[in-house]
C-alpha cells in the first residue's frame, strides 16, 4: 500500500510528521508521498516559495524509512486539487492500493472538496482521528461513512480504493499558522518542527513579516 499526504508544509511541523509516521507504521505502508501543494483550494497561497517549501521538506524528512516526496503538484499549473493528483497517480500506479491520509477537520470539510465523490473511486480515504473526536451521523458524509467505512487494515489492502479507515494518532496541536505567528513576533519555534527545517528559516529570514511576505507571494 502507498500512502499520500499533501499540503501546504508552510513550515512542515511535527503536526504533519509524527501523525504520518505512525500511519506508516500501523498500516504497513510500502511508501509515504509527501506532496506539496502548488495552489491550495481551500486555504491562502502559501508564505515560502515552492523551493524553500520544498527544501525545508526534504531537510525535514532526512532518511526516513519509507518518506518520498512527490513534487507533481508544484510541477502543475492551475489550483492543486486532490482528484487531479489522485488520477495522475493512479495512471502511474495501476492497481495500488492509495490511502489519502486525511486529518478529522479536513474530511468533516470533504464535501467542500473539487469532485469530492470521485475521490474514493481512486483511493482509500485513512482519516486520522484523535481521541474524543465525533463522526457525523446525519447528511451526506455520515451516509458516505457508512457505504464505506472499512472494519480494518486488511480491507485496505485487498482493494485499490474505495474504503474509509479510522486510524488513532497522536494528538499534536500544532499549526503551520502559529509557528508563523511565533517567528513573525521573534519568538522561538523550537520543538514545533524539526530542527533542520527550523534551521532553513532562520537562514532564509522566513515569516518574520508573514503577513506582508504573504502578499509578495500572491504578487
Amino acid at each position: 500500500m502507498i500512502g499520500i499526504l499533501g499540503g501546504t508544509f508552510d513550515p512542515v511541523h511535527f503536526g504533519h510528521l509524527r501523525p504520518a509516521l505512525e500511519v506508516c507504521e500501523a498500516l504497513r505502508l510500502e511508501e509515504l508521498r509527501l506532496i506539496p501543494s502548488n495552489i491550495p483550494p481551500h486555504r491562502p497561497g502559501p508564505v515560502a516559495s515552492p523551493t524553500q517549501r520544498l527544501d525545508m521538506l526534504r531537510a525535514a524528512v532526512g532518511d526516513t524509512p519509507h518518506f518520498i516526496i512527490d513534487e507533481r503538484e508544484l510541477e502543475r499549473d492551475g489550483p492543486s486539487y486532490t482528484i487531479d493528483t489522485l488520477v495522475s497517480l493512479r495512471r502511474e500506479l495501476g492497481s495500488a492500493s492509495l490511502c489519502l491520509l486525511i486529518g478529522m477537520d479536513a474530511f468533516l470539510g470533504l464535501p467542500d472538496w473539487h469532485r469530492w465523490p470521485e475521490l474514493i473511486g481512486q483511493c482509500h480515504m485513512v482519516v486520522m482521528t484523535r481521541p474524543g473526536a465525533e463522526l457525523p451521523m446525519t447528511g451526506e458524509l455520515a451516509g458516505f461513512i457508512d457505504r464505506h467505512r472499512a472494519g480494518d487494515v486488511a480491507a485496505l489492502a485487498s482493494k485499490p480504493a474505495g474504503r474509509v479507515l479510522f486510524q488513532p494518532v497522536s494528538r499534536l496541536e500544532i499549526s503551520g499558522t502559529r509557528i508563523r505567528e511565533l517567528l513573525a513576533t521573534g519568538n522561538s519555534a523550537r520543538f514545533l518542527m524539526p530542527q533542520a527545517a527550523l534551521a532553513i528559516i532562520e537562514r532564509e529570514g522566513l515569516y518574520r513579516d508573514h503577513e506582508k511576505q504573504r502578499t509578495e507571494t500572491a504578487g
